[in-house]
């Protein structure tokens, strides 16, 4: 709880000045780091609905921005409203009644950090007139992008031989996580990578003998630097380079959420569908198809009976990579958004080393190619999974593109 108290007090003060177009941007880090998974354990018991907050911070922001500074289509058909309305009344109101909404326990903090943002507008009519629209956009963002009551939440069968032992720790990806609708997909299976190759092909006898060199535990091959980019990228933190973006001159409120909502619904729509294909597949990883290698009828793969993965392997199934596609998805709306590469590049933090410095890298390939390495060097993954995700992700990017919040003509 401390640390969600010095987040909304960093929060409030970013408001004692007057608002400028990074308003979007200190909200949007307030609910990731709200929701985050460092986030103190009594805050992480919420509804599954919660994991798509920031996204409905972003969309609720946009919608009310979007009804006063009209440039783009409204992802929720939410009308035009009062031009004259304060744009910042409008944003904090959307985004703290989303909060609200999804992690009650810390209401009387979002209270705190609302009401002082709200007293840093002077105008009362400005103020009450863009409070009316934010109240009506959050109402409007919390009603879409949930669970699909439709689907049947399937609970996981540990796949066994009758009367053997199986590991019975359930998968981190649960029957809710493949129910959610989608943004601009048109369901959970559209994205659905190719099968993986065979265990009898030269592709995956190249992809295993590159993970078991430089993945494991113990390892020749891997260089320092490598054994670095694994530990950083576990849980990668893009946000200083979207604040980056948000924050060039010349740039909207209203642009800069349409930004962050896209992105954001690109992640949950390459999540999604990422998801809905490991459990599909339900492919061994690494650590799993080594150990067994004298069984999987492949001569040329080597099995090592005590090999680990440098890092802990994560408890679901390995195809396709998910780290890759959550890269891809980004990659492809912040080229689409600020070009390949950056005036001032990709800057890049970690939430598995805060303490570390913001690496900058030149361009948005570099990133998602660094991540999909990362996780080969975690031994985690096949490269043919990495691959396989960031084409994912990459599609869930086009898709959000070519379909939400597009210009409308003039």
């Amino acid at each position: 709880m401390k640390k969600i108290i010095c987040l909304m007090l960093a929060g409030v003060f970013a408001f004692s000045h007057p608002v400028a177009a990074d308003t979007v941007s200190d909200w949007i880090e307030f609910s990731s780091r709200i929701n985050s998974p460092l986030a103190p354990a009594a805050e992480a018991k919420v509804r599954p609905e919660s994991a798509r907050a920031t996204t409905r911070v972003a969309l609720a922001m946009f919608e009310a921005l979007n009804a006063i500074d009209r440039r783009y289509e409204s992802y929720v058909s939410f009308p035009e409203s009062d031009k004259a309305a304060s744009v910042e009344a409008a944003a904090v109101t959307a985004a703290y009644r989303v909060l609200i909404e999804h992690f009650p326990s810390v209401k009387n903090e979002l209270n705190d950090a609302y009401a002082i943002a709200m007293e840093a507008i002077p105008n009362d009519a400005q103020r009450e007139a863009g409070r009316q629209i934010g109240e009506q956009a959050a109402k409007a963002a919390l009603a879409v992008g949930g669970i699909d009551p439709k689907i049947v939440q399937t609970p996981y069968r540990p796949h066994a031989t009758v009367g053997i032992w199986t590991a019975t720790d359930l998968p981190s990806i649960r029957p809710h996580n493949l129910a959610f609708f989608p943004w601009a997909i048109s369901s959970a299976e559209a994205l659905r990578s190719p099968p993986p190759p065979s265990i009898n092909s030269a592709r995956w006898t190249q992809d295993y003998d590159e993970v078991k060199r430089l993945g494991g535990k113990v390892s020749q091959h891997r260089t320092p630097h490598q054994s670095l980019m694994a530990s950083y990228r576990i849980m990668p933190d893009i946000l200083p380079s979207l604040r980056q973006t948000a924050e060039t001159n010349g740039r909207s409120m209203v642009q800069n959420a349409r930004m962050y909502a896209r992105v954001y619904m690109a992640i949950d729509d390459s999540t999604l569908a990422m998801s809905a294909a490991k459990m599909h597949y339900n492919t061994w990883r690494p650590i799993v198809a080594i150990r067994n290698a004298a069984n999987d009828g492949n001569n040329a793969t080597q099995a090592e009976a005590g090999w680990e993965s440098f890092l802990p392997t994560p408890n679901f199934p390995e195809y396709p990579c998910g780290h890759c596609s959550y890269a891809g998805s980004i990659a492809e709306i912040m080229v689409a958004e600020d070009g390949q590469k950056p005036m001032k590049g990709v800057r890049v933090a970690s939430l598995s080393s805060p303490k570390a410095v913001i690496q900058i890298l030149p361009s948005w390939n570099e990133w998602s190619q660094q991540v999909s390495d990362s996780r080969i060097y975690a031994g985690a993954h096949f490269r043919f999974a990495n691959e396989a995700g960031e084409n994912l992700g990459r599609s869930a990017g086009k898709a959000v593109l070519d379909k939400i919040m597009r210009p409308l003509k003039k």
